[in-house]
């Protein structure tokens, strides 16, 4: 897989995995109670889509290979340019039910024991 491809498919399962901490233990009224949450999701969730956009132009048939991926660029464009009528609901039933077959998906395009392809992936600091 060349190291461009690679590097976007990281960058998808890091945010995604990211976004299941921020949300872990979490339910929706404090979702939609907590700004940096909410703020943080989406964040996560526009990487995701800005990753996936890009995909599409390396890749398209790998990007293919994830379900619902030109909804996944949607979201993520939905997030940027349409930021004042982004339903809370919606972005949680993402989370709660698409999120999990995106992580899936991707450890199987990119196994969990895989190593970052160059020193520029987006690296998570965090635990």
């Amino acid at each position: 897989m060349p190291p461009e491809t690679a590097k976007l498919l990281f960058d998808m399962r890091n945010a995604a995995e990211r976004i299941g901490r921020f949300v872990d233990g979490k339910t929706f009224d404090d979702f939609q109670n907590d700004e940096l949450l909410r703020s943080g999701v989406e964040r996560q969730f526009e990487i995701i889509g800005e990753a996936m956009s890009r995909l599409v132009k390396l890749d398209p048939a790998l990007a293919q290979q994830i379900s619902e991926y030109r909804k996944i660029s949607g979201f993520r464009n939905a997030l940027i340019h349409g930021y004042d009528s982004i339903d809370d609901e919606t972005t949680w039933n993402i989370v709660t039910a698409k999120l999990p077959i995106l992580l899936g998906e991707l450890s199987e395009l990119l196994p969990p024991s895989a190593a970052p392809p160059f020193p520029d992936a987006q690296n998570d600091p965090s635990p």
